[in-house]
């Protein structure tokens, strides 16, 4: 169930921004890249996708159960997560240079030691959970149907477009990563890039995004 051309148009371009924004997953799959080759990137990024996807599964349930229990904690939801993106913006526009990547090469390991790590990376980091929580339910119409299946269509594609990415930086073998580690200004305009956007989505979850 996929929402609106509009509202889905708005979701995927914010979605490709924010993905290629470096953090923990990509730091992640960049390190092994350089340390083991295309091949341990690419599973890296595979691991990372099916945390993401955890994740999903876990926003639909819990936003789902919220709805159902209390309409009101639907809005509570919205309004916090507004909260949380803007707080994500001003962080990102204040401190650029936590999206510098510091790449230390991986010790050789496994396929599925890697996959494992990759999937651990990103289902333990509490910031993608609730990135998750307050990032989906944006884009989603309590009106429209099933709110579980709104919320885990746009997870999966939030995915698709996340891993895509992340699939490109390991298999470049972190060449991606070293671009943007040898250039801070870069990493300044990213910065600044993020940070508008999570500042625009959380006026849009606090002004538009109401169920009444």
């Amino acid at each position: 169930m996929l929402p609106d051309p509009h509202t889905l148009g708005i979701f995927l371009v914010a979605v490709s921004v924010l993905m290629v924004t470096p953090g923990p997953d990509m730091l992640f799959i960049a390190a092994n890249g350089i340390a083991q080759g295309p091949r341990a990137g690419l599973v890296s990024a595979l691991g990372v996708g099916v945390g993401c996807l955890v994740h999903t599964v876990l926003a639909a349930i819990g936003v789902s159960a919220l709805v159902l229990a209390s309409p009101v904690a639907f809005d509570a939801i919205r309004f916090a997560g507004a909260g949380y993106l803007a707080w994500l913006g001003v962080q990102a526009i204040r401190n650029p240079s936590m999206l510098d990547l510091h790449v230390r090469a991986a010790r050789r390991r496994s396929a599925w030691t890697i996959f494992r790590g990759g999937v651990l990376c990103n289902v333990l980091n509490p910031k993608v959970a609730i990135f998750f929580i307050a990032f989906l339910p944006q884009f989603v119409d309590p009106d429209a149907g099933a709110l579980a299946v709104q919320l885990v269509t746009l997870g999966v594609l939030c995915t698709i477009v996340g891993t895509a990415f992340n699939m490109l930086v390991g298999l470049s073998g972190g060449g991606i990563g070293r671009y943007l580690a040898a250039r801070p200004g870069v990493a300044r305009i990213q910065g600044w890039i993020s940070g508008l956007i999570f500042l625009a989505l959380a006026v849009r979850l606090a002004v538009v995004g109401r169920t009444s």
